[in-house]
């Protein structure tokens, strides 16, 4: 993870971006080691097209971890999401375990539902490891149906 990530992973955009998208607030985040907020959040290059952002987030929740009867949104295994002003589209993505059985198909379903959008012109996923994901990262809605509280 390189040293400018790590110290602030949000960029101006991302924070031009959350004021002019409508989302719930972050819920507060209990673990250290969950540096990333609770409810995942989308940086919007230069703020360029926040309604491609939040259809793009749409498109994402429409995907749901086989096991866990929850969208992979809410369960907290999006880390970012960085609509390009050309419409090209990068998600940095996580998975409940690296021996997770759906490794491969869910990077692939988020790909495709993203790709679906009107206005996006590419996707790239990556799935990543760091910050390891706990159930702290879930959402307020994603632990009290999953009773977490």
């Amino acid at each position: 993870m390189n040293d400018e990530i790590s110290k602030n992973p949000f960029s101006p955009a991302f924070e031009a971006a959350l004021d002019s998208v409508t989302t719930a607030p972050p819920a507060p985040v209990a673990s250290p080691a969950a540096e990333l907020p609770a409810v995942p959040t989308t940086a919007v290059a230069a703020a360029q097209n926040p309604l491609l952002a939040e259809a793009v987030l749409d498109a994402i929740k429409t995907v749901f971890d086989p096991e866990i009867p929850m969208n992979i949104y809410e369960i907290g295994l999006i880390y970012n999401v960085d609509v390009q002003p050309d419409g090209k589209v990068e998600v940095k993505m996580t998975l409940t375990s690296p021996g997770c059985p759906s490794a491969q198909e869910l990077p692939v379903e988020v790909k495709d539902r993203v790709e679906a959008v009107a206005g996006v012109t590419g996707c790239d996923v990556e799935v990543v490891w760091d910050p390891t994901w706990t159930p702290s990262m879930m959402s307020d809605a994603a632990r009290l149906q999953l009773g977490f509280f």
